[in-house]
């Protein structure tokens, strides 16, 4: 149930309560991604440390490995991975825009070959949201497809009406006590499919939707347009869901359009690859100048890395390939957007938010 506390006088952004069986989620909210149960490097406490309120795992990748079976006798996702706050999965639907991905579509579902074994199976909506109540998460995700950018009209419009017969099917899954069904609006870059397929999805009142499709390669002016033309289509009292983005300025201007819930694994990525987010902007800590800086990442942040290490000291790790560095670098980037998303929540409240946001902007792109 998601209840909207106040919108921005001045935006649309807004803050709001996602209450799920795992504790209330104070929107905006950004979820870091325990693809595979964890989140890479991470531990549970450090994670509840940095404020983290729910994070979010691929029930098509768990069923994969370790299965249904494993988690079901471990007492569901939450106990398997031993986190105590709230746990979106999503369905698996963006598996079938990847090329090195074995799989056929057909109007019930997935046929897909699992590597692990050689064997075929079939993936349909409602086994989707099936292994999504083994799983016991408190937001489950319905299957959708999700075409790949650049697509054909024709394409997008097939793959965007299966989205909605998915729903169709999928809908009268009876489900967990207190478990909420999110559907993902599809369409690609055209409005008119974009608009029918919100109006049907909206239509069979699932308890949030996701805007799906987006942040998978297309340009960010695009992904603006989109954007601001697929929110207002979903109704004030549901949770509204950009997937997949996670960039601070990416962030602030959903807010900014009225989107509740994010998710991405571009702080974690970046973190690996020796980018490490500041107020100052993103930094590379492998170049040779931070080898005696013995500052913090960012002089402002409060996370564990930062009060504990300096800049010289993560590039020597990086340096060195320790794996250490991937830990502190994950921690910090994780930490830093956390602190950007509970620090606009606080500035919707008080009608501050383009304030705010500007204020952070300028220090980004400096």
């Amino acid at each position: 149930m998601f209840n909207l506390i106040h919108t921005d006088k001045n935006t649309a952004a807004r803050a709001g309560k996602l209450s799920t069986n795992h504790g209330i989620i104070e929107t905006p909210a950004f979820m870091p991604v325990a693809t595979k149960a964890t989140v890479k490097t991470i531990t549970p406490d450090e994670l509840y440390e940095m404020g983290t309120e729910v994070l979010i795992s691929n029930a098509f990748h768990l069923l994969l490995s370790p299965g249904m079976e494993v988690i079901r006798s471990s007492g569901g996702l939450h106990k398997f991975m031993n986190w105590k706050g709230g746990v979106f999965t999503d369905s698996g639907g963006f598996q079938m825009i990847r090329k090195d991905f074995p799989f056929k579509i057909n109007d019930d579902g997935i046929i897909y070959k699992n590597l692990r074994d050689g064997k075929k199976y079939s993936y349909t909506p409602q086994t989707c949201l099936e292994n999504q109540k083994i799983l016991g998460s408190d937001v489950a995700m319905i299957l959708d497809e999700c075409p790949a950018y650049g697509s054909a009209f024709g394409i997008v419009e097939a793959s965007m009406e299966r989205t909605i017969k998915w729903a169709n099917m999928a809908k009268d899954v009876e489900q967990n006590h207190g478990q909420l069904f999110f559907a993902i609006l599809q369409g690609g870059t055209f409005a008119e499919l974009r608009k029918k397929c919100a109006r049907e999805l909206i239509e069979m009142d699932f308890d949030g939707y996701g805007i799906g499709g987006l942040s998978i390669g297309e340009p960010k002016e695009i992904m603006s347009d989109v954007l601001k033309l697929s929110v207002p289509l979903v109704p004030e009292d549901k949770a509204r869901y950009l997937m997949g983005v996670g960039s601070p300025i990416e962030i602030l201007n959903a807010i900014e359009s009225g989107i509740d819930i994010f998710d991405s694994a571009f702080p974690t990525r970046n973190a690996r690859h020796q980018t490490l987010m500041t107020s100052k902007g993103s930094i590379d800590i492998a170049r040779n100048k931070f080898t005696a800086d013995f500052l913090p990442i960012d002089e402002n942040c409060g996370c564990y890395t930062c009060k504990n290490f300096t800049r010289a000291y993560l590039h020597h790790l990086f340096k060195e390939s320790e794996l250490l560095a991937l830990r502190l670098a994950s921690i910090h980037n994780l930490h830093f957007i956390q602190s950007i998303v509970k620090g606009a929540r606080e500035a919707i409240l008080e009608d501050g938010f383009p304030e705010y946001r500007k204020n952070v902007i300028a220090g980004l792109m400096p």
